[in-house]
């Protein structure tokens, strides 16, 4: 008989009354409000949870139909029955992350001290305090130790996160093109980005809520920046080349002649539609004061001593947002901390994106570790 909660596309449940969160930047949040999608059934001894850990724009639709777009869940292709997160094994949860704005309490949400949106009295929030709400969370969901801890970009770091700050509470981690600190060249994009947005005379000053107005052509412009991040010169190369829209009808102007012009402009006009702006500056943000390296003393295997989590770390050629030399740094640190780690480099000329993409060797990868692991915890036989 199930004893876990009913499958729900979007549950919300408030966290942090009795214990409210206390964030890096010295504010206290109470009634936190977090929202989450949760998929198959949670065993007798709540021992095969798996949580999902999603990327900057992700949400916790993973596997469910997003409400704004209609579009299918982010990674629907690992999620379901006989998949590599097996629903009929697994009981898989995502949450929204703090700061978010999909249901999670973010800046767009209302500031009981004010009763108005926060926009920017909302506090500046970490990885770190992304994940201590998700431990808020396991709390109430009865989850003693996540089977799995999974995610890909930002959804690595908060997986890296959770294998430091909480190693007695995760069995296993498996982070996905990701680094243990941002690069000066990734906090460059991300300040590129930040910067669209704020230049949007639509954004006054992050007090848009009320305003019939949003500052939807700076955002769509960051998407468009960060987006080009995602894909490898390879892949736009495969896709788009130097190809026109009519070679017959140039508009010797500005309109998007080329493919590829057209395309990132679709990218970020879509994105608008089911992003806040603040949020994007929030979560930015959160992703480039990560660093496991100094909050630990210089050291990146100081993060992991004593760790018992088993560790799978994925990589892909063709990744220069987080390259293979930075999956290899968190490699060769959890080797110094005598942890059992494991590591594959997928050759892929898909770019960043290759974790949300159909990628053969990366399922087979993480299906092979999850079968190992869920032997070693009495899973399967």
């Amino acid at each position: 008989m199930s004893i876990s909660p009913p499958h729900s596309d979007n549950q919300t449940v408030i966290l942090g009354r009795e214990t409210p969160l206390k964030l890096d930047c010295g504010v206290t949040l109470d009634a936190i409000s977090m929202a989450y999608c949760t998929y198959g059934t949670l065993n007798a001894d709540k021992s095969n949870a798996i949580l999902i850990c999603h990327a900057l724009t992700g949400d916790q639709f993973a596997a469910s139909r997003q409400p704004v777009t209609g579009k299918n869940g982010w990674w629907e292709m690992m999620i379901g029955p006989g998949k590599v997160l097996d629903t009929d094994r697994y009981f898989i949860v995502c949450s929204n992350v703090l700061g978010g704005c999909m249901g999670t309490t973010g800046p767009g949400d209302i500031d009981p001290k004010t009763s108005k949106p926060y926009g920017l009295n909302f506090p500046i929030i970490t990885i770190g305090d992304m994940v201590r709400a998700q431990a808020m969370l396991q709390d109430h969901l009865g989850i003693k130790s996540w089977f799995s801890v999974i995610g890909g970009s930002m959804g690595g770091m908060q997986t890296l996160q959770w294998a430091s700050a909480y190693p007695e509470r995760v069995f296993s981690a498996i982070p996905i093109a990701c680094a243990a600190r941002h690069s000066a060249q990734n906090i460059a994009f991300h300040e590129v980005g930040r910067q669209a947005v704020m230049a949007d005379p639509n954004w006054q000053g992050g007090d848009y809520y009320a305003s019939d107005k949003r500052p939807t052509a700076g955002l769509a412009v960051a998407r468009m920046a960060a987006h080009v991040t995602y894909l490898s010169e390879a892949a736009l190369h495969r896709k788009f080349g130097r190809n026109l829209q009519d070679r017959d009808n140039l508009t010797y102007g500005f309109d998007a002649d080329f493919q590829v012009e057209s395309y990132l402009r679709y990218q970020g006009i879509n994105f608008v539609d089911r992003f806040d702006a603040n949020s994007y500056l929030y979560i930015t943000r959160a992703m480039d004061y990560f660093d496991l390296v100094e909050d630990h003393g210089g050291s990146l295997a100081s993060a992991f001593e004593g760790t018992k989590t088993r560790f799978c770390i994925v990589s892909f050629t063709s990744d220069w947002l987080f390259p293979t030399s930075e999956n290899k740094e968190i490699v060769h640190a959890l080797i110094a901390a005598a942890a059992n780690v494991s590591f594959v480099e997928v050759e892929t000329d898909k770019g960043h994106d290759a974790f949300l993409l159909d990628t053969p060797e990366m399922f087979k990868t993480i299906d092979g570790f999850l079968q190992s692991s869920a032997k070693s915890r009495g899973l399967i036989a």
